[in-house]
């Protein structure tokens, strides 16, 4: 037997099958215990602090050093319709917000210019962490004010009531996700077995390893915290690939079993084959995740983690328990059959890739043709990447403009710039307590007037027994804008470092802004480490497994052009708002500053699954004797079903992420899912055969200073099978 039928695929195979018991009460029984234990020990998130990056994540280190949480800010703004007519209303709320025992230091109305707005700041009481699930006595002081005083509206915005809202929004919309992607899932499985039970056993160990890495993720969190939706983007991950790997293994011994296998050769070819294939997929997937790790920031540590797990156990699953499974189903597999889904032929294998075939004559008789307008469309695709915008989107782009909290933000900005989202200046030093230190603030309010550039209230906190100070400094325009960029630039580069310097040991300047920026400086220097890695192992891996160095470069090219229609479409729909309207979304005018290294990463890892599997047929009917353009319409032909089925079945999972409220998940949910249709149509089943057929013997060249590289075959079991006629034969 070859090195190939003695491999890691096929020895896990052939124990699970010889001792189905062990495999699937063991899978069932640590999947149960991790997740037990896991809900147990429960999961920690990161702070402040280790989820940003820079001057801003000092500042707050600096604050949780010394104990000291920022609390949760409120502002309620008032609105007259005369000049100073909000003010019985602002006593009011003034005293109905001291009553209910959660808002603390209540400051005195501050008054608009022209006089017909107030705004009203305060603080909740005890652990901002906790502020959004204690806020419903606020909101609702606020309500009755508003009802109590006839002409005047009230807008409330801060910490608290965002937190509510996204806490509420996320419960929802991720219960909505989970319960509509798996039954999707299951759906578009029938469609491709034709059997109730075939359909249920990927989605069943999908969903198995997704529940075990929950329970992991818990225990790694108390030394990797985790950021709050680093369990959903688990889930998305795991359940397409999960799904994936066990659809690709079922479907090759189903092809088996129809083509007259007996059932123990069929389990043999199908390990020898796609599992050997799931294998190399995972490990490349796994080590493409591991990149993250080369980034600075622990966001991206913690999706690592996550994305490596769930991958890790959705492999496992799918060379041990899927296989005891088959073993112990037997034909049973196919209980349960729905009515003209996916019938079998008498002889032969699963009907598969009609369409296919007909499309690989003219991609095979033409490829240069199909290569040049392929790789064309692709490009423009990713033409409008070349304009992409990033930013840590705040919770008024994340909620769209429609939503209470986001008018409320808008209203109070046009009224108050700087005021729901100012920055902070944090600072430690041992002359707190001085007249010098005194001066030097008084000094900063003074050039902060002067400058025009900054809002009128500037609120200083000092901690004597910690040795720290913390100024809010409101900045001009939205908080976002050009305007606040500058003032954010002038205090930060030159009032800052001038007044306040000579009397601290340490300074730094955070907030919404100034973190959002440290966070998109500190991802343009991770991006270009994070990708030469990954591209290498890709390539590496590519050569080792194809021991060609053609296929390698075209792997790594492939890849590329798949991230590059994911960025040009996230860019046209959530930046430019090209089609958004169609679609039911609203564009945020920028990409949120994590997505462009995820989807990088992601997209990566999982074109692999199509380019492995499908390149491994290439190669497998080459070495039983085809000529090359023989061999890639016999591979494409045969894993057409396969690899439709699975891509149908991401972009399901992924385009239910698409619909949620958040934007931040809407633009991963279309990216991703754009990426992966493109990456299973387009390009795996339109360029890549074109350019193979281009390369034809060259396919498979490897230079003489590498023909070191172990040979592993790509074969199955050495039973004849007849061969379909070699119409239009080729090299």
């Amino acid at each position: 037997m070859s090195a190939t039928r003695k491999g890691l695929a096929v020895r896990l195979g052939g124990w699970s099958t010889r001792h189905r018991k062990t495999a699937i009460i063991g899978w069932l029984l640590f999947v149960v215990v991790v997740a037990v234990v896991g809900g147990m020990s429960g999961s920690r998130q990161m702070t402040n602090s280790e989820n940003g990056t820079g001057d801003s994540a000092r500042a707050e280190k600096i604050l949780e050093d010394a104990g000291l949480q920022t609390p949760a800010g409120e502002m309620v703004m008032l609105r007259g319709d005369r000049p100073d007519g909000w003010r019985d209303a602002a006593r009011d709320l003034t005293a109905r917000l001291e009553r209910t025992g959660e808002a603390v230091r209540v400051q005195p109305p501050v008054r608009s210019e022209n006089g017909r707005e107030a705004l009203i700041s305060f603080e909740m009481r005890g652990d901002p962490d906790t502020a959004g699930k204690r806020v419903e006595p606020v909101v609702e002081a606020v309500k009755k004010t508003e009802s109590a005083h006839r002409g005047i509206v009230v807008y409330e915005f801060g910490d608290a009531t965002a937190q509510h809202r996204l806490d509420d929004m996320l419960t929802n919309d991720f219960k909505k996700a989970e319960l509509t992607a798996v039954p999707l899932a299951l759906g578009i499985l029938l469609v491709v077995f034709g059997a109730l039970v075939a359909a249920l056993l990927p989605v069943l160990l999908a969903v198995t390893a997704c529940v075990g890495t929950f329970g992991l993720l818990a225990l790694v969190s108390h030394k990797l915290p985790m950021f709050d939706s680093t369990t959903s983007v688990m889930f998305l991950v795991g359940l397409a690939v999960g799904v994936d790997y066990s659809l690709f293994y079922l479907r090759r011994e189903r092809d088996e079993r129809a083509a007259g296998r007996d059932a123990g050769t069929a389990l043999r070819i199908a390990a020898a084959t796609s599992g050997r294939a799931v294998l190399i997929s995972g490990v490349t997937v796994m080590l493409a995740m591991s990149g993250m790790f080369l980034s600075g920031l622990l966001l991206f540590h913690g999706f690592a983690v996550a994305t490596i797990l769930v991958v890790l156990m959705a492999m496992l699953g799918s060379v041990t328990v899927l296989p005891a499974m088959l073993s112990w189903l037997g034909d049973r597999i196919d209980a349960g059959r729905v009515p003209l889904l996916n019938r079998r032929r008498k002889k032969g294998v699963h009907s598969s890739g009609g369409v296919t075939v007909r499309l690989m004559r003219p991609v095979l008789a033409k490829p240069k043709l199909f290569a040049a307008v392929s790789g064309a469309l692709l490009l423009v695709l990713s033409a409008p990447a070349l304009g992409m915008k990033t930013e840590q989107l705040g919770m008024d782009k994340q909620f769209g403009s429609d939503a209470p909290i986001t008018v409320a933000y808008q209203e109070i900005t046009g009224s108050f710039p700087g005021g729901p989202a100012p920055a902070e200046v944090v600072l430690r030093s041992d002359e707190i307590a001085s007249p010098r230190f005194e001066t030097a603030v008084a000094d900063l309010k003074k050039e902060l007037a002067a400058s025009g550039r900054f809002g009128r209230t500037v609120d200083v906190e000092a901690h004597r027994t910690q040795g720290v100070a913390r100024i809010e400094v409101p900045l001009a325009g939205n908080g976002q804008d050009a305007t606040s960029r500058r003032a954010l630039d002038t205090l930060r580069d030159d009032l800052v470092p001038k007044i306040l310097g000579p009397v601290s040991d340490q300074v730094y300047v955070t907030g919404e802004l100034a973190g959002s920026r440290d966070f998109n400086d500190q991802l343009k220097t991770d991006i270009a480490p994070v990708f030469l890695f990954i591209a290498a192992v890709t390539f590496v891996l590519m050569l080792l497994c194809f021991r060609s160095l053609p296929i390698a470069l075209v792997s790594i090219l492939l890849n590329l052009l798949s991230v590059g229609a994911a960025y040009g479409t996230m860019t046209a729909v959530f930046q430019h708002g090209w089609g958004a309207e169609l679609l039911g979304m609203e564009p945020a005018g920028a990409i949120e500053s994590w997505m462009p290294l995820f989807v990088l990463v992601i997209l990566f890892g999982l074109s692999m699954d199509y380019h492995v599997f499908v390149v491994s047929r290439i190669r497998e009917a080459h070495e039983r004797g085809f000529a090359t353009r023989d061999a890639i319409r016999e591979g494409i032909r045969t894993t057409a079903g396969s690899v439709t089925g699975a891509a149908t079945i991401m972009v399901a999972v992924f385009a239910v992420f698409a619909l949620l409220r958040m934007q931040d998940m809407q633009q991963m949910g279309v990216g991703l899912a754009v990426a992966v249709l493109v990456d299973a149509t387009l390009v795996r089943m339109v360029l890549l055969p074109s350019l193979m057929a281009l390369l034809g013997e060259r396919n498979w060249y490897l230079p003489r200073a590498l023909r070191w590289l172990p040979r592993l075959d790509h074969g199955e079991e050495p039973v004849e099978r007849p061969r379909p006629p070699l119409v239009g034969a080729g090299r």
